[in-house]
């Protein structure tokens, strides 16, 4: 269990949960985290997911557990972002990447005013795809391709530790200096991405695609 399970936070002011979208909506780990966590003071709660292309029907979704909650939702609002799943989709090079991100800041800069005025953040149209894919889609996706016995690793490996150290759900150990995955993933590629070598791959699905590599051990 990671220190920031089961935590306890005190705000008057509304709550923004940022998160990725994970197949048209909030990833399983972060929905079971907010259903854990103790929250003292303001019940408004604002959503932001970055994606590369769609929310689908996440919104639905996020009042079902504000509702749980007793939260007040407050509004979804999507942000682009470059494509991060390397182990099923293809990744923009380092400069595509850099342009999406700069073409994002606007954009967050002008929800952090709405929601520092206390707005509520205004609902995008969904689509009858956009409920398929939030809907059925999601679940068959976890089924399907959420799990890590695809994970290896090359020579490449140094044995430096980050990616025990940055995954989320404390799922990687080292046996004989090389990571172990143990079968509790998210897929949410911070092994891959924290990896300075590239000694990780996932199948041959990632193979020879950009890593978004982010250098902090934490």
């Amino acid at each position: 269990m990671r220190a920031w399970e089961r935590a306890a936070f005190q705000s008057e002011r509304p709550l923004v949960f940022v998160a990725p979208t994970y197949c048209w909506r909030k990833p399983r780990v972060v929905e079971h985290w907010i259903m854990e966590a103790q929250f003292k003071g303001s019940r408004d709660a604002h959503f932001v997911l970055t994606c590369d292309g769609s929310c689908g029907n996440a919104a639905a979704y996020l009042k079902n557990l504000c509702a749980r909650k007793r939260f007040r939702f407050c509004g979804l609002a999507p942000v682009f972002m470059p494509e991060n799943y390397v182990a099923m989709f293809p990744t923009p090079g380092e400069a595509g990447s850099r342009a999406k991100v700069e073409r994002a800041g606007p954009r967050v800069l002008a929800l952090a005013e709405q929601i520092r005025t206390g707005a509520v953040l205004e609902e995008v149209p969904v689509t009858l795809k956009d409920r398929l894919q939030s809907g059925p889609v999601n679940p068959l996706f976890y089924a399907l391709y959420v799990r890590d016995k695809g994970f290896t690793v090359s020579e490449e490996c140094v044995s430096c530790g980050k990616c025990a150290r940055r995954c989320p759900l404390n799922n990687i150990e080292y046996a004989d200096g090389r990571p172990v995955w143990k079968g509790n993933c998210t897929h949410c590629m911070a092994c891959i991405a924290g990896c300075p070598t590239e000694a990780i791959e996932y199948k041959s699905n990632s193979r020879g695609r950009h890593r978004h590599y982010i250098g902090a051990d934490e």
